[in-house]
C-alpha cells in the first residue's frame, strides 16, 4: 500500500514538473541599456511657447501662408515669419516633447507628442495655446535615441512608467520566466530591436496663400477638408477636425505595411510604404477606400503626384533595405492599375517635389537636382540644375519659391527664372 502511495505521489510530481518546465522563474543579472522615462502626467502638461530658439536637430517642414513651421525632432516646432523669404524671422518655439510630425490648417497646428495628438491654436503667434489633445491615439513606440549603447542589450520596458526619452547603462537584476523572455539588442543602422537569435521587432512672401499648410514629401501627417490623416507604423488614423478644438477619432485603417509618407492629389491619397505605393479614394474623406497599389522591393520611398504621374524615390541601405537607389515614374492615369513607366538611377534619393512639371529631387550627398519632367521617358536628359553644395533631404516648391531641408540648414531658392535659380536665404541647423 505504501509503495502504491509513493508511486502515485511521484506521478503527480512528475506531471507538475513537466507542466511547468517552460514557466520557471529565472533571476538574471546583466549590464543593459535601462530606459529613462517621462511620465504621462509630465508629457501631458500644456504645451509651452517660448521665444525664438535656434534649430539644433533636423526634422520636418511645413508652410502656411507666410509662415514656415520647422519641426525639431522629439523637441517641438520652430515658427518663422517668412513674409520676406530673403530674411525669415524666427519668432517662436513650441515645446512639444516627442514631436516628429506636424500639419497645419487655418489657425490650428496638429502635432504628435509621443502617443498623443495635440492641437494648437496659432491665431495669435505671440500667444499660441493648446486647445485639444487626443490621448493614446498613436501606438507606444521606442524612438530613435542616439545615446543608446549598442554593446549592451535592452532592459525590460514598462509602458506604465511613461514614454522613453533616453537610456542609461546600468547593472540590472530581473526575475523573468525562463526560456520565454528574450533579450533585445538595438541596431542603430537599421533602427530595429533584435532579440537573441536574430528576429527583429519593429519614425508678401513670394507664394500664394494656402488655407491648409503644405508639407514636404517626407510628411506622415496631412489634412484634406475637415479630415486629418496620420500614419504610424502600419496604421493610418483618421480624425475629424470639423471643430478643431473638439477633434473626434475616426476610422483606423490597417495598411498591413510599414507606412512612411503621405501625399494628396485631387481625391486620391498616395501612401509611400517600404514595399510600395498604396492609393486610397477619399471622395468620402472620413472613409478612405483602398483602390490600388504599386509594389517594389523594400526601400524608403516618398511619393509626389502631378498630371497623372507619380514620382517615387527608392533609397537603399540601413533600415530601408533594397540594393539600388532609384527614382521611378509611375503612370496612374488608370488609377486602378498603376504602371511603371521608367526608373532613373540616383545616388541617395530622399524627398522630392514637383511644380508645373519641374521636378525637384533631393539626392542626399549628391545634392539637389532639378529636372524638366515634361517627358517622363526622358527626365534624365533634361537636368536643369544641380546644387552639389548641400546634403538634400526634402523640398517644398510653391509659387516660384523652393524651400529645401538640408543637413545643415533650410535653404530658400527663387526659381521664377529656371535659367537663373538663385539662393535667397538659409536658416542654419545645429549652429
Amino acid at each position: 500500500m505504501k509503495t502504491q502511495q509513493i508511486a502515485f505521489l511521484m506521478l503527480i510530481l512528475s506531471g507538475l514538473f513537466a507542466g511547468c518546465r517552460d514557466t520557471f522563474i529565472e533571476r538574471r543579472t546583466f549590464t543593459a541599456n535601462v530606459p529613462e522615462y517621462l511620465s504621462y502626467d509630465e508629457m501631458r502638461q500644456p504645451v509651452k511657447s517660448s521665444g525664438a530658439t535656434a534649430v539644433e536637430v533636423q526634422g520636418k517642414i511645413c508652410i502656411r501662408d507666410n509662415y514656415l513651421f520647422v519641426n525639431e525632432k522629439y523637441k517641438g516646432v520652430h515658427i518663422f515669419d517668412n513674409t520676406n523669404p530673403a530674411n525669415p524671422q524666427n519668432i517662436a518655439t513650441l515645446q512639444i516633447p516627442g514631436n516628429v510630425d506636424i500639419a497645419v490648417t487655418g489657425d490650428y497646428l496638429f502635432a504628435d507628442s509621443y502617443v498623443d495628438l495635440v492641437v494648437m491654436d496659432i491665431s495669435d503667434l505671440g500667444n499660441p495655446k493648446e486647445v485639444a489633445r487626443l490621448k493614446d491615439i498613436f501606438p507606444y513606440t521606442i524612438p530613435e535615441i542616439e545615446d543608446i549603447n549598442v554593446n549592451y542589450p535592452i532592459a525590460s520596458i514598462d509602458q506604465n512608467k511613461g514614454v522613453i526619452t533616453g537610456w542609461k547603462v546600468r547593472t540590472v537584476t530581473e526575475e523573468v520566466e525562463g526560456n520565454i523572455n528574450p533579450v533585445y539588442w538595438y541596431d542603430k543602422g537599421l533602427n530595429i530591436y533584435t532579440m537573441e537569435g536574430g528576429n527583429s521587432s519593429g519614425g508678401g512672401g513670394g507664394y500664394a496663400t494656402q488655407t491648409i499648410g503644405v508639407g514636404g514629401s517626407l510628411a506622415r501627417f496631412i489634412i484634406y477638408g475637415n479630415q486629418f490623416y496620420g500614419l504610424n507604423q502600419t496604421d493610418m488614423q483618421v480624425v475629424d477636425i470639423t471643430a478643431p478644438t473638439k477633434p473626434e477619432i475616426g476610422k483606423k485603417i490597417d495598411l498591413q505595411r510599414s507606412a512612411e509618407t503621405v501625399f494628396i492629389d485631387g481625391t486620391h491619397l498616395f501612401i509611400g510604404t517600404q514595399t510600395g505605393m498604396l492609393i486610397y479614394d477619399i471622395s468620402s474623406p472620413a472613409l478612405p477606400v483602398f483602390i490600388s497599389e504599386y509594389n517594389h522591393f523594400q526601400s524608403c520611398d516618398p511619393v509626389v503626384v502631378q498630371d497623372g504621374y507619380a514620382y517615387v524615390t527608392e533609397r537603399a541601405g540601413n533600415r530601408c533595405g533594397n540594393w539600388q537607389n532609384l527614382m521611378e515614374v509611375i503612370d496612374i492615369r488608370e488609377i486602378l492599375s498603376p504602371q511603371l513607366v521608367k526608373g532613373y538611377s540616383m545616388t541617395e534619393p530622399w524627398g522630392l517635389g514637383i511644380d508645373n512639371r519641374k521636378l525637384f529631387v533631393c539626392d542626399g550627398a549628391a545634392g539637389l537636382k532639378i529636372y524638366d519632367a515634361s517627358d517622363p521617358l526622358r527626365i534624365d536628359e533634361n537636368l536643369l540644375k544641380t546644387f552639389t553644395d548641400v546634403t538634400a533631404h526634402d523640398v517644398i516648391p510653391v509659387g516660384n519659391l523652393l524651400i529645401l531641408l538640408a543637413t545643415d540648414g533650410i535653404y530658400q531658392y527663387d526659381y521664377s527664372d529656371l535659367n537663373n535659380i538663385t539662393l535667397i536665404s538659409r536658416i542654419p541647423i545645429g549652429g
